[in-house]
């Protein structure tokens, strides 16, 4: 994020949009924009930009982008699908650029069929025995693809989601059962499968998950709320059955009860939601789910990494909390109308939690000897479960060090846990630094810089393996990781943890 102007911010924007303003430039007429006429607006003062087939006229929110003017002028004059999914996926801009709504692009001509030759010569190819590439890239592709079946008992409803894969475990399977509607969503690498159905019946509130780990077999486990026979599962809704990017399917939300709030520094506090009974939803190590709510009629949504409810300091267990709650530590800024929103909450009020998101991989620490945690802020959050989990299940771990960035000492988030943790476990090390300290300080200050990394980023050993993590601000992260570059770290030794 950049920071934005006075008079710039969400709200500001969304006032402009309700002000009755022509932010098109077209006087509220739709019009149909061929691509020759998308390429002419390509500049700062006359920008648009193309969404899933919807043009916008985004000059008017330059401004007002937390991203910075710079990002929205990548897509300038064109189609900005790729951009804004890599980016902004999460981001409602149908809601947030209604009034910025230019037309939709012209449907391009569907091109002529193939000539006749090319249909014969594939037709030779299969009497010589041969089949056409593409067909045998369909059935090897159909051979990895999941596939479910369903069998019922006086009381219960099974769906058994058949992965074909192995190592399947309870992060995978994300499962929503909600007034006769059940999603089933099983999560494989990049891709994504999905069972989604309007059951036959009703079913109880709770959902029972079971994983035959080895074999890749999951079961959806059901409780009738009558005792009859069902003649069939329901009827498929949108996306069943069907095996895609995951970045091509769209984000679920889900309703979560806010049962808590706790303060952990002047200005951050740890947010408990319950999941929903019929949710199993465990967030993996590193990513993060995006909250969701609905600011003076304006859908607004950020991302937050879960941490845990503590930090522990006994490391033999590896369950500390159950998987029915979701723990955020969240900053409220004074002016920041989404955590003021937040903020404002009271027990028992509800916010919409999406499934979870993020690249980062636990296989990235499980080979480390040395982990290296580069925290700015509130940036510490994806190194919580980090922390616990290589502390916990990394045999080869040979030191783990948090270098943790804050303004002043009353910043510091979990400084005291921190602290015991360091003191209870002689693989761990914490070092704090300030860039606004008192005079009484007598640690570490600065912000991040090549000299304060060439300090404290250490191998433990000449040519041991290093993972280092690196959360914060924009800046911070994208200047850390350039300086570690420069230190000689290697890309693959590197994670910048970005939403």
């Amino acid at each position: 994020q950049v920071p934005l102007k006075p008079g710039r911010s969400l709200m500001d924007w969304i006032r402009l949009t309700k002000s009755g303003k022509d932010l098109t430039g077209l006087k509220g007429r739709l019009i149909e924009v061929t691509e020759d006429e998308l390429a002419k607006h390509n500049k700062r003062e006359d920008c648009w930009i193309c969404i899933r087939g919807f043009v916008y006229n985004v000059t008017p929110y330059m401004e007002y982008h937390p991203g910075g003017e710079d990002e929205l002028m990548k897509a300038a004059g064109t189609d900005g699908t790729d951009l804004f999914d890599q980016v902004h996926r999460w981001v409602n801009y149908e809601s947030m650029l209604k009034e910025c709504l230019v037309g939709r692009m012209a449907v391009k001509p569907i091109a002529a069929p193939k000539e006749i030759s090319s249909t014969l010569s594939e037709g030779k190819k299969q009497l010589n025995g041969m089949l056409p590439e593409k067909k045998v890239l369909a059935s090897s592709a159909k051979d990895l693809t999941p596939s479910y079946d369903w069998f019922q008992t006086d009381s219960l409803i099974t769906v058994v989601i058949y992965t074909k894969q192995k190592d399947m475990n309870e992060e995978l399977v994300i499962v929503d059962c909600q007034d006769k509607r059940l999603r089933g969503e099983i999560i494989m690498d990049d891709y994504s499968y999905l069972v989604e159905v309007d059951l036959d019946h009703a079913v109880s509130e709770e959902v029972a998950v079971n994983i035959a780990e080895k074999i890749g077999k999951v079961e959806i486990i059901l409780k009738k709320k009558d005792n009859i026979h069902w003649k069939m599962l329901g009827q498929p809704l949108g996306c069943h059955n069907t095996f895609i990017k995951r970045t091509d399917r769209e984000l679920f939300y889900r309703k979560c009860k806010l049962v808590s709030k706790t303060e952990v520094t002047h200005d951050t506090k740890l947010f408990c939601f319950m999941l929903p009974k019929g949710t199993h939803l465990r967030i993996p190590t590193g990513q993060h789910v995006y909250l969701k709510q609905i600011i003076t009629g304006t859908e607004a949504v950020k991302p937050y990494t879960p941490v845990l409810p503590f930090l522990p300091l006994d490391f033999q267990e590896t369950s500390h909390h159950d998987g029915g709650h979701i723990y955020l530590m969240i900053k409220i800024y004074s002016c920041g109308l989404f955590t003021q929103a937040l903020d404002h909450l009271q027990i028992g009020d509800y916010v919409s939690v999406s499934n979870p998101e993020g690249n980062f991989k636990k296989s990235q620490v499980q080979a480390s000897e040395d982990l290296i945690l580069l925290a700015g802020g509130t940036g510490f959050t994806p190194m919580v479960k980090l922390l616990n989990f290589a502390l916990t299940e990394v045999s080869c771990l040979r030191t783990a060090k948090l270098i943790f960035f804050n303004k002043t000492e009353d910043d510091i988030l979990w400084r005291n846990e921190l602290e015991q943790l360091a003191l209870k476990d002689e693989r761990f090390e914490v070092q704090f630094i300030l860039s606004q300290p008192t005079k009484d300080w007598v640690g570490k200050q600065g912000n991040i810089s090549s000299s304060l990394l060439s300090e404290f980023v250490k191998r433990s050993r000449k040519d041991s393996k290093v993972l280092i993590c690196i959360c914060g601000p924009t800046p911070f992260t994208e200047q850390g990781v350039q300086y570690l570059k420069n230190l000689g770290y290697s890309q693959e030794e590197i994670h910048a943890f970005t939403a």
